[in-house]
């Protein structure tokens, strides 16, 4: 008799430890998929990452508008620049929370390279579209100057932008 429960304790031990590597395996399977499943919405970047980190000084634009040049009265406040126009935003939301469709920009064009720096954002001619978006990274390559842009509230960014796809640099947003 006690060989008998023995081998009862052994075949239970045996299904026990079936259940504990079947279920280890799925979770595993479990967790991989969903890492795998993170890492395609939202990129090797963790979205999060920069949401409170308000020391990334490099993030901000440049400074385009000198005090001298705003003029403020009582019933209007004029800004003195040159060749500026207006612009209006898609209702995209990759620029939220610094703009969406209902703000007003000001832009310019700019004359060259050196007029755009990390932080700015800009307008681009992406085939038939506009896009607006910050600068992310300035470099060099065998092809000279590009930028690379993202929107704020994306997650990817869009690659190399040369130059000559730029059109524009916007100074100003008002909501």
């Amino acid at each position: 008799m006690p060989h008998t429960k023995v081998r009862g304790f052994k075949h239970f031990n045996m299904k026990i430890e079936k259940i504990l590597k079947v279920s280890i395996i799925f979770l595993l399977g479990f967790l991989s998929a969903n890492i795998i499943g993170y890492l395609m919405v939202y990129g090797a970047e963790n979205p999060f990452s920069n949401s409170f980190n308000f020391s990334n000084a490099e993030k901000a634009p440049s400074d385009f508008l000198r005090e001298s040049q705003i003029e403020i009265y009582d019933n209007k406040v004029v800004i003195n620049i040159n060749d500026a126009s207006i612009s209006r935003y898609a209702p995209t939301g990759s620029m939220i929370p610094v703009f969406d469709e209902n703000a007003n920009g000001i832009r310019i064009v700019p004359k060259s390279e050196d007029e755009i720096n990390i932080g700015d954002i800009i307008t681009y001619k992406d085939g038939e579209n506009l896009i607006v978006h910050r600068v992310i990274q300035k470099g060099a390559d065998s092809n000279g100057t590009y930028f690379v842009m993202k929107g704020d509230n994306n997650t990817i960014s869009d690659g190399k932008i040369r130059f000559k796809d730029i059109k524009y640099k916007t100074i100003a947003i008002v909501w």
